[in-house]
């Protein structure tokens, strides 16, 4: 078949028409391309397999591999509309060819951020706690109540990693006067320092931070990384925000430390989701749990649309694209998140 205009796959899964496809996106691509689409599974062999020869774009997370490069010749770029990279196409080879693979992943930092900054507080001011206490009416008023409560402001916080999330977290601590020291073997001493930020060992961060951020992705090299061992160098009664990927602690020890009161903790990702009804996460006390909420807000889907709009207005004008995160082969290669 022959298509007189350029022929964009619409393959997302997991995401939906809602957070990706509005009817705004429908008319415009409907317009400017041969639109082919495919929702609520990924696409079936046979569909992919019958556009490769004219795709020049794919938006979603279909695997391509160097077999398929080989049947896609006119293909210019691969654009992932979720938050990470899959092991499903030859990073290396797009490179190669001059595809752009493309991911959406700053689309969420700033809900993230924003979800980081709220548990961090209503952490360390005790906020949950003292909820169930009025609605006891065993409250303490003023200072009588504040007694393990504690303030971000001048805190010595911690981040582990300094990718998309932790770029948009520290505008949002820095109005605190907090010192912001950071943990992120991909990026150099210097490059931290011009961030503002302070470059420090792993066991510096972890056992230096009156507020802990993990916002590590998680790769091939670094599964399980925060072990016991290792979380055993948090303070006692810090607090720590699991806000990026769970596979990056040792979780059960995680989660049997919070629940012991070592330290406190909010949790919004999981190493298994949906959690199972019975998981014995659920019964361990005081910890701050939310369903993976931090970054899916219709804001986040909202600047997704933009962003992937923005990148392919550029590609199908001949020009590089300008929003979307670009895929290093070698580091896109090793991610491992789900």
């Amino acid at each position: 078949m022959i298509h007189t205009k350029p022929v964009i796959l619409f393959d997302p899964y997991p995401r939906n028409e809602a957070m990706v496809f509005t009817p705004d996106v429908a008319e415009e691509l409907g317009r400017v391309s041969t639109l082919v689409t495919h929702f609520g599974a990924r696409a079936p062999d046979d569909l992919v397999e019958s556009v490769l020869a004219g795709v020049e774009i794919i938006v979603g997370q279909t695997a391509m591999g160097k077999d398929r490069l080989d049947r896609a010749p006119k293909l210019k770029a691969i654009l992932n509309v979720k938050a990470n990279w899959e092991p499903n196409i030859d990073y290396g080879e797009c490179q190669k060819r001059g595809i752009h693979v493309l991911s959406a992943a700053p689309a969420m930092a700033p809900a993230v951020a924003e979800y980081c900054i709220g548990q961090a507080i209503a952490l360390a001011r005790g906020f949950s706690a003292a909820n169930v206490l009025f609605r006891a009416a065993a409250e303490k008023y003023g200072i009588a109540g504040n007694g393990r409560a504690y303030s971000l402001y001048d805190a010595p916080v911690g981040l582990i990693g300094y990718g998309n999330l932790g770029r948009a977290l520290a505008p949002l601590l820095r109005p605190f006067g907090c010192r912001i020291a950071v943990h992120d073997p991909w990026l150099s001493d210097r490059y931290l320092e011009t961030q503002g930020v302070i470059p420090s060992t792993l066991e510096d961060v972890l056992a230096g931070s009156r507020f802990l951020f993990i916002l590590a992705g998680v790769t091939s090299e670094n599964e399980g990384f925060l072990d016991r061992a290792k979380l055993d160098l948090i303070p006692d009664d810090a607090s720590v925000i699991l806000g990026s990927r769970a596979e990056v602690v040792d979780f059960d020890a995680f989660v049997e430390m919070a629940g012991e009161g070592r330290f406190r903790a909010a949790i919004d990702v999981f190493p298994q989701e949906p959690v199972p009804a019975g998981s014995p996460w659920r019964d361990a006390p005081d910890i701050l749990y939310s369903a993976h909420l931090a970054g899916g807000l219709e804001a986040s889907y909202a600047r997704i649309r933009d962003m992937m709009m923005d990148d392919i207005r550029q590609i199908l004008g001949g020009l590089p694209p300008l929003r979307m995160q670009k895929a290093e082969p070698r580091l896109a290669a090793m991610a491992r998140s789900r």
